[in-house]
């Protein structure tokens, strides 16, 4: 468990041009999901809807399947619990995601923001926070926010 962490930071550290695409991908997933793993818990009720939600996502954003999804939400709830903050996460997705793919995750963090049913402040702070760290304009987060609200967040393209 911890090689795989060490390896998510080790990763993460160099240069994108000087990663191996499969270890740059599989890295960036554990950003994504840390990410999405730190939204929902940011209102301290990690909800069984929003569990759902969350796997569903994985799995459809991702290409994953069941045990691939489960396996990677262990490994980047593990990450999420060692980081000392989000920057390793939002550093790595800014620096290789494009604006396309940043606005699919925001629907995807939109969408598990509302799928308990409620927007906590601490929700929409954290939101707000993670979109500046990725470089997202305020326009691009209220249209994903709209688009999720909408259930437009739900299916749709992959962010790999």
């Amino acid at each position: 468990m911890l090689d795989a962490i060490r390896s998510f930071f080790k990763a993460s550290m160099l240069p994108a041009d000087d990663a191996p695409p499969q270890t740059r991908n599989r890295d960036l997933r554990l950003a994504a999901c840390a990410l999405l793993l730190e939204l929902a818990h940011a209102d301290d009720a990690f909800t069984d809807d929003e569990r759902e939600h969350l796997s569903g996502a994985v799995r459809r954003h991702f290409g994953l399947d069941h045990h691939q999804a489960d396996s990677l939400i262990h490994h980047a709830e593990q990450a999420r619990q060692q980081a000392p903050d989000l920057w390793q996460f939002t550093s790595l997705i800014r620096e290789n995601y494009s604006l396309g793919q940043k606005m699919v995750l925001a629907e995807i963090m939109w969408g598990l923001v509302f799928s308990d049913g409620e927007l906590s402040a601490r929700e929409d702070y954290l939101m707000r926070k993670v979109s500046k760290l990725l470089d997202l304009e305020m326009a691009y987060l209220s249209e994903a926010r709209k688009r999720a609200e909408n259930g437009f967040g739900e299916g749709g393209p992959g962010i790999d």
